[in-house]
């Protein structure tokens, strides 16, 4: 499920701005931007993040920016010097240009790095505090979006009902239509006088038991009524539960469809599986 919130709070002469972010994903993913002197707080980081946000593919950046525009960096300048001598002799051995030296060794590692001062109890207080207003900023995202998918989930389950119940007038229609075309083909191969009808209609029942639909309707229909129970819990985490009732709902519809023998019911199926698919979409976004 997606998900961000960003705030940014001001501690003496500095900016401390916290952004979180998340994306859809099975499992808990979270990448973690922050100053090398707040590595010693990534574990406490982590756990705030993981625990409001309980899966997903997550991005948590912490920024720190000098407010008059200082932020500190220091140049190691013995070891600055070690590489221009070593790099210049080596130059002048080979004949080789020496007009982008400084630039060269400016790029490389440890010869640049920003100073790094031990947080203190004040400033980690105000990174709590922006982290607090972030993760807030960040539930009241996904409570809207899942909001927004909550109704739009029940308005295609409503619908695989509704398509339900279009089915009824279609299977007695088929039970007539199947009854007349088998008698008929009989006729034209036996000849009518040779027909027992006690013996037809037994296997008319027989045939026609094993098309019947009855207990994929029904099951179909409590699956449905499940899934709109649990979107009632106030539950966080429920996508996998209403992952499986999905999955057990798609069963039954496929059923439905290889025992239609109607071009009319196998429409209303081709219509529910459309909406299902749209359902698995929605409900493999969700916690």
């Amino acid at each position: 499920m997606t998900g961000y919130g960003r705030s940014s709070v001001a501690f003496k002469e500095k900016t401390i701005s916290v952004e979180v972010k998340s994306l859809n994903s099975k499992f808990t993913d979270l990448r973690i931007k922050i100053p090398q002197n707040f590595r010693e707080k990534e574990t406490e980081l982590r756990k705030m993040v993981v625990d409001r946000a309980e899966r997903g593919k997550l991005e948590l950046s912490i920024d720190v920016k000098s407010l008059q525009g200082d932020d500190g960096f220091g140049l190691n300048r013995p070891l600055f010097k070690r590489y221009y001598q070593e790099l210049q002799s080596l130059l002048s051995d080979v004949a080789a240009p020496q007009s982008d030296l400084v630039q060269a060794i400016l790029k490389i590692p440890n010869v640049i790095s920003t100073e790094e001062q031990e947080i203190d109890d004040d400033e980690w207080s105000t990174v709590m505090s922006a982290m607090t207003d972030a993760l807030s900023l960040f539930d009241k995202f996904r409570l809207a979006e899942g909001g927004a998918m909550e109704e739009d989930l029940r308005t295609r389950v409503s619908n695989i009902l509704d398509l339900l119940g279009q089915v009824n007038p279609f299977e007695e229609e088929r039970v007539s239509k199947i009854r007349q075309r088998m008698y008929q083909n009989l006729e034209e191969f036996m000849g009518k006088e040779n027909v027992d009808k006690n013996r037809f209609e037994q296997e008319v029942l027989f045939y026609l038991e094993k098309m019947d639909i009855t207990e994929e309707k029904v099951r179909l229909e409590q699956h449905c009524r499940y899934f709109l129970e649990e979107l009632d819990k106030k539950v966080n985490a429920k996508g996998r539960k209403l992952g499986f009732i999905s999955q057990e709902m798609g069963r039954e519809i496929n059923t439905l469809g290889a025992k239609a023998y109607s071009s009319e019911i196998q429409r209303l199926v081709v219509t529910m599986k459309d909406e299902l698919e749209k359902i698995k979409e929605l409900v493999a976004n969700t916690v």
